[in-house]
């Protein structure tokens, strides 16, 4: 049996294939295009090849697989996997030579792997955190056109803001800023339909509603969260672990007997991560309807200040929202401090 391992980059990446024993089959660098793994994979006998995890990982296993192949999506933060590659010598071709060697040898760890349903479903929710920075920054930028001309945009809502600059007497400004003002009717248009689309899709999700069930969670944070995390069988049932994932939980240098706790690691997805401090602070000014929860994060607060205590709060609800998940249950149902 033949093994083979690909470098991935953007444009061009690095193939090398090895037989049983270590004896370089082929080595070859191509374009990072389906057709051209098709070319030099397609006529080989089914092979293991093996790939890091990344932006493109998951569409070129897919083709490896169409081809016949089995593909191996590796975690890359697994440093055993690339032997005793010298850090300070790194080369396409040197990173390709210790992929093979750990896919010959079986020293690597599995990635996960989400399902196209649940790839859709993250491009449509960036899709829309896309959208509505598009919209921010180009209100800032017409604000800071109108205040740098000695006006001031009345305040208002967002969904306002075109009709109140309009509002303005600005003259031969007005040339100016209608560009961007035309930009934001249209932007408007499309957040609304990405608004919608939350709506329908977590209407018709059973998990999205029970994960809502917890205050300050709506629908953008249910399926963020879920499509995040994909399965709760993925982190063997433990809320702890998929806080660290989610980059909630604080960083940590111990030696000897010292013990240093720092920021969180913000590992993992930021969208999700922001997603749930915002989330956080909505929870914590709902005072009555979470009692428990709000005399908590006041303690949190009182000892550390606001900003660890919401980050804390953040924390709580990550594994609240995963306790919900896994045992099926809503909040109103769930036991106290859950």
């Amino acid at each position: 049996m033949e093994y083979g391992a690909i470098d991935l980059h953007t444009r061009r990446s690095e193939i090398r294939i090895v037989t049983e024993d270590g004896t370089v089959v082929l080595e070859r660098r191509i374009d990072t295009r389906a057709g051209e793994f098709g070319r030099v994979l397609g006529g080989r006998p089914r092979m293991r090849i093996l790939l890091e995890s990344g932006t493109e990982s998951e569409w070129v296993a897919q083709t490896l697989e169409q081809l016949g192949h089995e593909a191996i999506v590796a975690d890359p933060t697994y440093t055993a996997m690339y032997g005793s590659r010298n850090r300070r010598v790194k080369t396409d071709r040197r990173d390709v030579a210790a992929l093979a060697e750990a896919c010959r040898r079986g020293i690597y760890r599995l990635a996960h792997r989400v399902s196209p349903a649940t790839q859709r479903r993250r491009q449509h929710l960036r899709t829309r955190d896309h959208l509505i920075r598009m919209r921010t920054q180009t209100i800032n930028a017409v604000r800071a056109i109108v205040r740098g001309a000695g006006h001031r945009v009345p305040s208002g809502s967002t969904r306002t803001f075109v009709a109140r600059v309009q509002t303005l007497d600005l003259a031969d400004l007005g040339e100016v800023v209608a560009p961007l003002l035309a930009v934001l009717t249209h932007v408007a248009q499309q957040i609304a339909d990405a608004e919608a689309w939350v709506r329908a899709t977590a209407a018709a999700d059973p998990i999205a509603q029970r994960l809502m069930t917890l205050p300050g969670v709506g629908g953008v944070v249910a399926l963020s969260y879920q499509s995040a995390l994909e399965t709760p069988t993925r982190f063997d049932g433990d809320a702890a672990r998929a806080s660290a994932y989610l980059g909630l939980v604080p960083s940590e240098h111990s030696s000897g007997e010292g013990r240093h706790r720092g920021a969180i690691t913000k590992a993992g997805p930021r969208m999700v991560r922001s997603l749930l401090v915002q989330a956080a602070w909505t929870l914590w000014r709902q005072r009555r309807r979470v009692p428990h929860l709000y005399a908590w994060v006041e303690q949190v607060a009182a000892r550390r200040g606001r900003r660890i205590a919401v980050i804390a709060l953040a924390r709580r609800m990550s594994r609240i929202l995963f306790a919900l998940w896994r045992d099926d249950t809503d909040f109103r149902r769930a036991p106290t401090g859950a």
